[in-house]
């Protein structure tokens, strides 16, 4: 294990999410810098690391429990998207620093979470509650007959 994963291992949920944005941040000064220097490929290629961390983040929000707050990161993280594809599209290094810019406000917040006490309690919790429902069922599943389908395309 090297270093940087040694690093991870030790993160808590929040720090992981801290980790993630500044992931962003890095991925898209790379695209600024490949913009500048004409480099489409480049470009693209760290763009799309950062659309995929995007995809992570919004994939793993959890609406049946974040309620409100759940469904303001998910507007945020499609409107960061919409915006590293618009930066991208016209190879403005002006829109991709407005999302350089969103992403850090958004990551001060998730840093100053990170540290609260109340909050990691919550999270430990939490990880116990869902490490509970994923613990594998003692009972055999039934196998049933397939039900054919008559439908054509």
């Amino acid at each position: 294990m090297n270093y940087q994963q040694q690093a991870i291992a030790g993160m808590n949920p929040v720090e992981l999410i801290v980790a993630l944005y500044d992931g962003m941040v890095r991925f898209l000064y790379r695209a600024i810098d490949a913009i500048e220097a004409n480099d489409v490929h480049e470009r693209r290629v760290a763009l799309k690391r950062t659309l995929d961390i995007l995809m992570h983040l919004q994939s793993r929000l959890r609406m049946d429990i974040g309620g409100s707050s759940a469904k303001a990161l998910s507007e945020f993280y499609a409107a960061i998207f919409a915006l590293c594809i618009e930066g991208s599209r016209l190879s403005s290094a002006a829109r991709l620093k407005e999302a350089i810019a969103c992403i850090r406000d958004v990551r001060e917040a998730w840093s100053i979470a990170s540290k609260d006490p109340a909050v990691l309690r919550l999270l430990v919790e939490e990880q116990a509650k869902q490490s509970m429902s994923l613990r594998p069922s003692m009972t055999v599943p039934v196998m049933q007959e397939p039900v054919s389908s008559s439908w054509t395309a």
